[in-house]
């Protein structure tokens, strides 16, 4: 599956963007999908993910209650929604696809279940304060 990451860009902080993940192929509903930023200097984090058919999501604790992650399987496109961004939210923000249709994961193992899917370009988010 082939990715599209678009939606990032400058805000103050206490701002909002809203990302996008377009995805090709007829399977994407088979996937969970997940979102996943990286800072300068810093490894890459997992900052969300949803399940196939969206009824279940997983956050990461600093973004819970700011960020929603939403797909439309009709348009294959995952979605992250981001409010009251701070500075510390700036980073290049990544989609990915667990091609391995992982069942059942927590949040800590979110890095392992995505890392051999199949990932986006990246989209930089940068929050001024």
């Amino acid at each position: 599956v082939q990715l599209q990451a678009s939606g990032g860009g400058l805000v103050q902080a206490g701002g909002s963007l809203r990302l996008s993940c377009a995805a090709s192929g007829r399977t994407f509903s088979s996937y969970n999908m997940g979102w996943f930023r990286q800072a300068p200097g810093n490894e890459r984090e997992f900052v969300a993910a949803i399940s196939g058919n969206g009824d279940m999501t997983y956050y990461e604790d600093s973004v819970k209650g700011r960020f929603t992650i939403s797909r439309d399987n009709a348009k294959n496109t995952v979605y992250l929604q981001m409010n009251s961004l701070q500075p510390e939210d700036t980073a290049v923000y990544y989609c990915a696809a667990d091609t391995h249709r992982t069942p059942v994961f927590t949040t800590a193992q979110a890095m392992g279940v995505f890392r051999d899917g199949s990932w986006g370009q990246g989209t930089l988010v940068t929050v001024s304060s």
